[in-house]
């Protein structure tokens, strides 16, 4: 099966930190797939590598056999892990900026989901909750006919009422071509939607598995054993 994303003795080193160190990595195109791991693992560094905000101190990523770039930018929807939006921006107008930026983005689906979750076009930003301001990024991300959707801790500010709904979301809404990488800690909520597994810690990468050899040669869920591999 083809690779969508390739890293090969990837590293990142900060002054008082190494953030990765030396990770060789393979995700297959068409996979859920979980990057997990305690806060402080790395997660965030490799998804800021993968989508080109990060340079790396050694070592080559690859998305689709191209190094980040401009044209890799084409076909990878960006969750970050905090609100980039501004406040003082209506729904509408952002909707229409998607639209005009993204030649994949479908505004019909962006507009069903809105609606789905009550969220009206003409609220501006800043009256909204974080939790609601998340599902709108969210929806933006998803809307888009990408080949690799990176999401940064997509559940992590919102109700546990809502985090079905959003899981629904992201497996709605992707072609079965595209990957979709998770990072997050709330493993046993995502669990449910993810193909395979990526363990990380202290920059190094502990397990890579599907979820159904966990399930079969483990006997137990991935919540269960990443509470093991990681337990203080």
């Amino acid at each position: 099966m083809e690779n969508i994303l390739e890293c090969k003795a990837l590293r990142k080193a900060f002054p008082d930190c190494v953030a990765l160190d030396s990770i060789d990595l393979s995700i297959n195109k068409g996979k859920v797939v979980g990057l997990l791991g305690p806060n402080g693992s790395g997660k965030s560094t490799l998804i800021k590598l993968i989508n080109g905000l990060m340079t790396p101190t050694g070592g080559d990523v690859l998305i689709d056999n191209m190094e980040p770039g401009i044209e890799t930018k084409r076909i990878i929807s960006y969750l970050p892990e905090r609100t980039y939006l501004n406040d003082w921006m209506k729904v509408k107008d952002i909707l229409t900026y998607f639209k005009d930026f993204y030649n994949d983005f479908d505004l019909i689906r962006a507009k069903d989901m809105m609606n789905k979750l009550s969220i009206n076009e003409n609220d501006r930003l800043k009256t909204m909750s974080k939790g609601t301001k998340e599902k709108v990024q969210l929806i933006l991300v998803m809307s888009r006919d990408a080949s690799l959707y990176l999401l940064d801790e997509p559940i992590g500010g919102v109700d546990p009422a809502t985090r079905d709904y959003i899981l629904d979301t992201i497996i709605g809404n992707y072609n079965e071509n595209a990957t979709v990488i998770i990072a997050t800690h709330l493993i046993s909520d995502v669990e449910k939607i993810l193909d395979d597994v990526i363990f990380i810690n202290k920059g190094k990468i502990e397990l890579v598995s599907t979820v159904d050899d966990i399930r079969e040669k483990e006997n137990k869920s991935v919540d269960a054993l990443f509470r093991e591999v990681f337990k203080c």
